[in-house]
């Protein structure tokens, strides 16, 4: 099947070219698949088409969208969560998070995560495969579809770990930056952090994006190396001072800081000596460190920590110079972490 969601309005007038079409069909095409207020899926129904136009590419395989809504939650504080299925029964969650003034999509980029953090609801059944560019775009359409707004951010924060399927996900941004018009500054790749990876990505970004202007996230999680790998097992593969030192030189090669995420677990990494800690850790770079509330699963013996904690944390880390910033969770009463609303739903 070829699937159109992603195509540059290039490769669609391309595409009319190809089958006797004006250009400008093309550019119906493309005007047609990133309108957010279109809620309908089938090549057939876009009516500013000729009829036998639309007829010859549903014959010959052209199509838009290989994911189907199995389910979703609305929870009290508007943040909607999504379980999609694939065109081979697989299933991946994707979350809209609407403020006043914008709406971020938390995208996941596999079936499943092989990296088995010990928090997370998602790594528990392991990787199934990778999500093609169409499959993360189309994540993107479902949550305007069902909320009705256009998509103003993007967080590759969901299902699976992004840089080990590095090529769908820069060919996925390339098309959020340049159909739907999402700067790359508002899109965040969020990272546990996989060994020559970081290098990797930036490299990859100059050669498919012709920059590399999106903010990399990394789930640090801790301040030293043998309570990241309590925590990620995967952090055995890749010491904490050389994601370091890779991160200054992801600074140093695309000017933009990085952000490092800090999930903060009750009687794990959340006393005083991890925050002076993580302090020498990161100073003397461009970076920021975003402190998270810890959605609970019934899976695992992970707490939250309090807000006190939190709090202290903060200002301990903000004293010693460390930009730092605290994100409360979203969605906490409708299967807010992430792989939960999969799990729940396969164990029915």
């Amino acid at each position: 099947m070829k699937n159109l969601l992603g195509s540059s309005i290039k490769d669609l007038e391309n595409v009319a070219l190809n089958y006797g079409q004006a250009a400008f069909r093309g550019r119906q095409i493309h005007n047609w698949l990133y309108n957010y207020r279109n809620k309908k899926k089938n090549i057939e129904q876009i009516e500013a088409l000729p009829l036998d136009f639309r007829k010859k590419l549903k014959e010959d395989g052209f199509k838009v969208s290989e994911l189907s809504l199995q389910e979703k939650n609305l929870a009290n504080d508007g943040t909607l969560k999504l379980l999609l299925s694939t065109y081979d029964n697989e299933t991946i969650e994707c979350v809209g998070i609407p403020t006043e003034k914008r709406l971020t999509a938390c995208l996941s980029s596999q079936v499943g995560c092989p990296m088995d953090c010990k928090f997370c609801a998602t790594g528990k059944e392991g990787l199934k495969r990778s999500l093609n560019s169409s499959e993360i775009l189309d994540q993107i359409l479902f949550i305007e579809n069902e909320m009705n707004r256009k998509v103003t951010n993007i967080v590759f924060m969901g299902m699976g770990e992004p840089l080990l399927n590095v090529d769908e996900l820069l060919l996925s941004i390339r098309s959020i930056n340049e159909d739907f018009q999402v700067s790359q500054r508002k899109i965040t790749v969020s990272t546990v952090a996989v060994p020559k990876m970081i290098n990797k990505l930036s490299e990859k970004s100059f050669q498919i994006l012709g920059n590399c202007q999106f903010t990399l996230a990394i789930s640090l999680h801790a301040s030293n190396q043998k309570t990241r790998e309590s925590i990620i097992p995967s952090a055995k593969n890749y010491e904490i001072k050389n994601i370091i030192e890779d991160s200054k030189k992801f600074v140093r090669d695309t000017g933009r800081r990085v952000s490092f995420e800090y999930l903060m677990l009750s009687g794990v990494n959340d006393k005083l000596e991890h925050a002076n800690e993580l302090s020498n850790l990161l100073k003397g770079f461009q970076c920021h460190v975003n402190l998270i509330q810890y959605n609970q699963i019934d899976e695992v013996d992970f707490k939250r920590a309090s807000l006190k904690n939190l709090q202290l944390f903060q200002s301990i880390l903000s004293n010693n110079g460390i930009a730092v910033s605290l994100r409360k969770s979203r969605g906490l009463d409708k299967n807010a972490a992430c792989g939960q609303l999969r799990q729940n739903a396969r164990n029915k």
